[in-house]
């Protein structure tokens, strides 16, 4: 009895002391309340959404970034059977699979993270400029991933605060609400993100969100908005397409100022590439820069996936000189449409030979070279030193047409090249691409704004922005008949190929379904449905959310 009225005075004591005693200031250790207090702390937290924009995109791991282009028209599973690369497609979306599940939660975890700097920076003790830095970039990452899901999965729920507590009742929001939501944020982002010029090299600035802005005012139907956010891009005096050659082999034959475009080095505006917008980072050798020396791991699995499997015989290695793909695997077969179709089908037409980016350095077809004695060795083991033919589905993994992008011939680590007698042969750990990547570059800009042109009735203004686009690559020039929707995404297809999220692109245009039954044999065959323009809702996020329904897209169960 003593002991329980001590307690109880000491309690009370406690207590009267206005309950200071539970407002604990944590100085010695990292939490909830000190985690965010400066701009060194709120930076390290805006560069986290940069680094999962590259996971998501980039690098998670060797086939979840590549679910923005496979199940297009541009390529099928060189190795069939499961539904990692879509294949199977019913399996492939499962509302309990892996492709849907895994990007909305990353999407999510930007947005979370987003929120959190978006609300505790304001209380912090950042200058007004600091937070203005902090704030629009959180804002930009925001409206991006909302960009994203709205794409992906149709309207969404919409969460723009911090979520401190469990939560089971998220209900989803109109996809018109969610587009809006992005305006908001991407409007804010324009506003306050700096100019091109005063960002550093991998940086989002203000003319990445107005690029976007005029992606999302197009999805509501605002045409004239759009065309006027795109031409904020085009217009500034600081961005232009590169016209002639430049960077770091600028000098070597054959090349041209499209094949300079990838070359290592020569992404950022450091280089003297004024098309450049928004290029995504790797640093080899460098904690957290994706790229090693010796081996692929946390690289962007570029060359692996999209490279013919064309290797040595005896030696069983994979060649990188010249125009052999690299290490590549054979995964990523470009279809007859992206390598032969859109180019005009054969070298009787003269964009076949006259179209740059249809180059045999830039889309290549001839895989040997005299100036190689590795492939000299080559050639005379697989028998073959001719150009691909335009034969039907389905090819083989060793030979079939791909775009010289994805790899970087010449200009692999040395740790990944094979010890011996073979010249420039790579061990098996290669299959990354050693270059930084392009998100966005300035003539998609044209390309989104001449999709804008033509949603506005304005068919002549669309066909000058494609063929700002179809001069640099020598291409002929179009015309205000040709001009739809079908066209547009053909033109994206020969600039951006690979390049851009196919798979957005496709989806935004409500075209994914109509293009992969025209135009992909291969995902017809495996069961391409219309309903697969949207994922599904992941079944976890269903069963969890127990407090209100949260309704499935239509077509999954």
């Amino acid at each position: 009895m003593k002991k329980t009225i001590i307690f109880l005075v000491l309690v009370s004591l406690f207590w009267s002391c206005e309950e200071e005693f539970l407002d604990e200031k944590p100085e010695d250790f990292l939490s909830s309340a000190n985690a965010y207090t400066n701009y060194a702390d709120f930076t390290a937290s805006v560069n986290n959404l940069y680094f999962l924009v590259r996971r998501q995109f980039y690098d998670r791991d060797e086939n979840r970034p590549f679910d923005f282009i496979y199940g297009t028209d541009l390529v099928y599973d060189g190795e069939p059977g499961g539904s990692q690369r879509h294949g199977n497609m019913e399996q492939a979306y499962r509302p309990d699979g892996d492709i849907a599940t895994t990007h909305w939660n990353l999407l999510y975890k930007t947005i979370a993270e987003a929120n959190t700097v978006i609300g505790r920076a304001p209380a912090s003790e950042m200058s007004e400029a600091e937070a203005k830095d902090i704030i629009s970039q959180a804002r930009f990452f925001r409206g991006f991933a909302y960009r994203v899901l709205v794409t992906l999965y149709g309207g969404v729920p919409l969460v723009t605060e911090e979520v401190t507590a469990p939560k089971i009742d998220f209900v989803r929001a109109s996809k018109e609400e969610v587009l809006n939501q992005v305006v908001e944020d991407l409007t804010f982002a324009s506003q306050n993100l700096p100019s091109i010029t005063e960002a550093t090299d991998g940086r989002v600035n203000n003319l990445v969100a107005y690029h976007y802005l005029a992606e999302t005012f197009l999805a509501l139907g605002k045409n004239t908005e759009a065309i006027t956010a795109a031409s904020m891009v085009i217009d500034d005096s600081n961005t232009d397409l590169m016209r002639t050659r430049f960077g770091s082999r600028s000098t070597e034959t054959p090349g041209d100022v499209f094949w300079d475009l990838y070359r290592k080095n020569n992404q950022n505006r450091t280089s003297g590439n004024k098309e450049s917008l928004w290029v995504i980072q790797f640093e080899l050798d460098v904690q957290g820069g994706g790229l090693q020396s010796g081996n692929r791991g946390g690289s962007y699995a570029f060359e692996r996936h999209f490279a013919p499997l064309l290797r040595f015989r005896p030696f069983n290695s994979w060649p990188v000189g010249d125009y052999t793909g690299g290490r590549g695997i054979g995964w990523g077969i470009t279809t007859e449409f992206y390598s032969n179709q859109i180019w005009g089908g054969d070298a009787s037409n003269p964009d076949f030979t006259n179209d740059i980016r249809n180059a045999n350095h830039n889309f290549v077809r001839v895989y040997n070279r005299d100036n190689s004695s590795a492939l000299g060795i080559l050639a005379n083991d697989i028998g073959r030193d001719t150009i691909w033919s335009t034969e039907t589905q389905p090819r083989r993994r060793e030979f079939y047409a791909y775009p010289s992008k994805i790899t970087t011939p010449y200009n692999h680590p040395d740790g990944l090249l094979r010890p011996g007698s073979v010249p420039f042969a790579l061990t098996s750990s290669a299959g990354g691409t050693y270059t930084d990547q392009y998100m966005l570059r300035l003539a998609e800009t044209y390309l989104l704004r001449a999709e804008a042109y033509l949603a506005n009735s304005q068919p002549a203004l669309a066909a000058a922005d494609v063929n700002v686009v179809r001069s640099r690559a020598n291409a002929s020039l179009a015309t205000p008949s040709q001009m739809n929707i079908d066209y547009i995404l053909d033109e994206r297809a020969r600039e951006l190929g690979l390049e851009e999220k196919r798979r957005l692109t496709l989806m935004r245009t409500g075209r994914l379904y109509d293009r992969v039954i025209e135009n992909n044999p291969f995902y017809v065959q495996q069961g391409m449905q219309e309903h697969f323009n949207l994922w599904p809702i992941p079944a976890d996020e269903i069963e969890g959310n127990r407090g209100a329904e949260l309704q499935q897209n239509p077509g999954y169960n």
